[in-house]
């Protein structure tokens, strides 16, 4: 074990990266486990995936790629909300496939696919810090303004009729910011890190947390703790960073007293 590794200046940057991610992507899962609908995040992570494979095999960033996948798959959601999550699994499945696709048949994208998949969060950049710092600075905000209308839309979906109202645009905003979110989420630390991330603090926090607004802070709590041990557990024994951090979330929930996901 090597605990310099832990201050050296190398991985500064990608541990910051990680740590706003960590501590953004658990209230995305809140609102998503709100909706029923967490299930969203990991096909939009298997979206962006795909896509900034597609984009770095043409010469294009792998973060707008992401971007633009991820998008894409959330008016895909908004339009085929009937589907469920049917829905969901199709896109999983595009994605999946067109993404081993593209690592199999193009050398370009086989070291960034494994990265992808693997979550090795180390080769993170200044370029993607800024790109999180930016999108953190602005979906906080817009996510506390939505609050209401979200909750509002699922407690008493008939509030926005009597008032002649309609749910609709905010709730598209929501996917949209989600779906941004998770694509810059998938290309800085991978696909399963970034959806486990989104699955398990919420899972927690339904079981523990007091009130929706005590649920928030401790979702994110969790995952900025999860996150932090998870870094430097890889770090310290030469492991892939997204494998760890999932296995560590899941211990975290596999503590005894956490049984349900119950509000």
């Amino acid at each position: 074990m090597n605990l310099d590794l832990l201050v050296d200046p190398l991985f500064r940057v990608p541990f910051l990266t990680g740590l706003l991610l960590a501590g953004l992507l658990p209230l995305i899962g809140m609102y998503l486990r709100l909706r029923g609908e967490w299930l969203a995040a990991l096909a939009f992570a298997q979206m962006a995936s795909a896509g900034a494979l597609l984009a770095m095999v043409l010469g294009w960033p792998m973060l707008a790629g992401g971007a633009i996948a991820a998008l894409l798959a959330s008016l895909a959601k908004g339009l085929a909300a009937a589907a469920g999550a049917n829905a969901y699994a199709l896109m999983m499945l595009l994605a999946w496939g067109a993404g081993v696709l593209l690592v199999a048949n193009h050398p370009l994208a086989e070291q960034a696919g494994h990265a992808l998949f693997d979550g090795q969060l180390y080769f993170t950049g200044e370029g993607h810090l800024l790109a999180v710092a930016l999108i953190c600075a602005g979906v906080l905000p817009v996510l506390a303004r939505l609050n209401r209308s979200l909750l509002l839309a699922r407690f008493f979906p008939e509030f926005h009729q009597a008032r002649g109202l309609d749910a609709r645009p905010g709730l598209m905003l929501f996917d949209l910011l989600a779906g941004v979110v998770i694509a810059l989420a998938t290309v800085s630390i991978g696909v399963m890190a970034a959806f486990a991330l989104v699955f398990v603090p919420p899972l927690v926090a339904y079981r523990f947390g007091r009130s929706w607004r005590a649920g928030l802070g401790l979702a994110a709590a969790i995952g900025t703790a999860g996150y932090t041990a998870a870094f430097a557990i890889s770090l310290v024994f030469d492991q892939p960073f997204g494998p760890v951090c999932a296995v560590f979330l899941v211990v975290i929930f596999l503590v005894p007293g956490v049984k349900s996901d119950r509000l």
